[in-house]
This record gives structure tokens, C-alpha cells and sequence, in this order.
């Protein structure tokens, strides 16, 4: 058996995209048990909590990983998207709208793209991504602010889902709640 440490770059990558698509599977699986369990209400409430607690744990070991600093702002915030298991195997994109807000796209995503592509309408995530997306951001720096531009069930053109990233220092609460 190799060892990882002796892979050569290419096969690192290609680990990490093996094991980008097998998390997002173990996912979509989890989900599936859950709704088949319980229905979709129930599901979608454990997807939140779920949710909501992965993404402080992700957040606070790809900071700790990559020394990104707690309280960094919005540049913590676009380094520690680079690190995130979507960014092995969804296209992102972000934007500067000047030096305290930044947009977030998802241009492709796995799992939007799938479902598409078997005629199946876009998986409602919205709910599930304001908690996600508002508790990483606000474990890499309490200032910043998240706001949904959009998100399925909503319809955007050029991407899936979009989010705005603003740096309070008045102290004021999330748009999203958080």
C-alpha cells in the first residue's frame, strides 16, 4: 500500500478530488436516509443543524491549517473559501465590490448540475446555505455580515447560488439572523 505522503502532486489532486466527491456523496446519502426516514421537513431541519455545526468546525481547521487569523476580515474570509472541500470540485468565483463587501458565487455546482442534468428540479438549499454560509463566515471574523443574493429555490443566470460578505465594525446583527 503507498503511503500518501509519497504521491507525486498529480496524485495528490486527484485524491483530493476523490475525496471532495466522496464527502458530497456521504452527504447526499445522509440526506436520502434522513428523508426517507423522517420526510422532507424533518430532513431539512437535521441538514441545518448539521450544517450549522460543520461549517464552524471546517472554518476553524482550515484557519488553524493554514494560519489564516481569527478576526482577519474579508481577505481571512476569501483565503479560507480556497480551502473548502467545494472549492476541489464546484467552480467558485468572488468578487470586490470595494473594501468592506464581496460577493460569492457558486458558478457550477455538483450537486445543482446533477440533478439538472437527470431532469429533477434544483434542491431547495437556501435555508440550509443562509446557516451555512453565515456560520463560516462569522467564525472567521464575528464582524462579518451574510446576506443571500440568491439561492435555490431561487432562479440566478451565470450561477447557482450567490452570497454578499460585509464587514461591520458597528457590531450590528446578520440579515440571515446570524
Amino acid at each position: 500500500m503507498e503511503k500518501i505522503e509519497n504521491l507525486s502532486r498529480d496524485d495528490l489532486l486527484k485524491l483530493i478530488d476523490v475525496y471532495a466527491k466522496n464527502w458530497l456523496a456521504h452527504d447526499g446519502c445522509w440526506f436520502l436516509a434522513a428523508e426517507e426516514q423522517y420526510g422532507m421537513d424533518t430532513a431539512m431541519e437535521l441538514d441545518t443543524k448539521s450544517w450549522e455545526r460543520f461549517a464552524v468546525s471546517e472554518a476553524r481547521r482550515i484557519m488553524k491549517a493554514f494560519d489564516i487569523p481569527a478576526d482577519g476580515g474579508l481577505e481571512a474570509l476569501e483565503k479560507a473559501f480556497s480551502y473548502r472541500l467545494y472549492a476541489a470540485i464546484n467552480k467558485q468565483e468572488i468578487e470586490w465590490v470595494n473594501d468592506k463587501t464581496m460577493i460569492f458565487r457558486m458558478i457550477e455546482c455538483r450537486v445543482q448540475k446533477t440533478r439538472r442534468q437527470k431532469g429533477l428540479p434544483d434542491f431547495p438549499c437556501k435555508s440550509v446555505g443562509i446557516v451555512e454560509f453565515t456560520q463560516f463566515a462569522k467564525t472567521v471574523d464575528a464582524r462579518i455580515r451574510t446576506r443571500c443574493i440568491a439561492c435555490p429555490p431561487d432562479k440566478a443566470e451565470g450561477f447557482y447560488c450567490g452570497w454578499e460578505f460585509t464587514l461591520d465594525t458597528s457590531g450590528g446583527e446578520n440579515e440571515n439572523g446570524g
